[in-house]
């Protein structure tokens, strides 16, 4: 059986070359080759969007192409971080007519996303579990050829969606198991964990999830929180070098950021920044 992670990845931040590093060594654990799309195979118009939005995330689409040539595909967003002692979701989940994600609707109400989307799409029943509408969070999924997720999607539905859908790839990928039957099933959260559900024992999870202000708590960034906890879970395995230069890294790529900003030379950037921040300076 053909195996595949799947990730995108498009720009220099260290954080996506971290998360590389972890899908690899998970690769070589569970035999999976690794693909990253470093530029996008759907182009979509969104410039008149009602949300935050991108047209990356259509990406998510490409799974298709993949499932051609293999039989599973674990696609994980590049601001997931796969931990040593990570479990394998191929073995643990294996059945091949289902779709394996998390549901974020336990714990958050997604439901206007589902209003949103069956104004545009057309509508669909959206299954309601301990009165909390399911709904799934599309920074892991797990699907085999045989799920059929895919065999109706299209990157025309997207552009319907995506300057009216809040998560539109996400809340399509929702649409599509209930329009289309698919089956489905939750995973445990310790593969996919999420902020939304609190900060106690996250590193002990196989699969860490930065979303949205991921676990920065007072780290002026995620990125920078994410190379910090990549540095501590693999510190076994990278060399005090290797630990300098992420950080380094992950420092430069914040600079960058408050130079657009501020228009001010990095080298004036990093020296205020430093101030506050002196531990994370290098």
């Amino acid at each position: 059986m053909k195996k595949a992670i799947f990730t995108l990845a498009i720009g220099e931040n260290p954080m996506y070359k971290a998360a590389i590093n972890t899908f690899e060594q998970y690769g070589k654990k569970v035999g999976a080759d690794v693909i990253v799309s470093s530029e996008l195979h759907y182009k979509l118009n969104v410039n008149n969007k009602k949300f935050v939005a991108s047209p990356a995330w259509s990406e998510k689409l490409y799974i298709a192409e993949l499932l051609k040539e293999y039989d599973r595909v674990l696609y994980l967003d590049a601001d997931m971080l796969v931990t040593p002692w990570a479990e394998d979701i191929f073995e643990k989940y294996s059945q091949l007519d289902t779709v394996y994600m998390f549901n974020e609707g336990a714990f958050i109400d997604r439901s206007s996303q589902a209003t949103q989307i069956n104004d545009v799409l057309g509508n669909v029943s959206w299954p309601i579990i301990d009165n909390k509408m399911q709904y799934f969070n599309s920074g892991m999924i797990l699907i085999s050829r045989q799920t059929g997720l895919f065999d109706n999607a299209s990157a025309a539905e997207m552009q319907q969606i995506c300057n009216e859908v809040k998560f539109y790839d996400q809340t399509y990928i929702n649409y599509l198991i209930r329009r289309d039957n698919i089956k489905s099933v939750q995973v445990d959260k310790a593969f996919n964990r999420m902020p939304l559900l609190g900060h106690d024992d996250y590193q002990t999870a196989s699969f860490i999830h930065y979303a949205g202000r991921g676990y920065r708590e007072k780290l002026p960034t995620r990125d920078i929180k994410y190379i910090a906890d990549f540095c501590d879970v693999f510190k076994d395995s990278l060399s005090k070098q290797e630990v300098l230069e992420y950080k380094k890294q992950a420092w430069h790529w914040y600079m960058l950021k408050q130079q657009r900003k501020t228009k001010l030379p990095i080298g004036l950037l990093s020296v205020i920044f430093g101030l506050f921040y002196p531990n994370l300076k290098y």
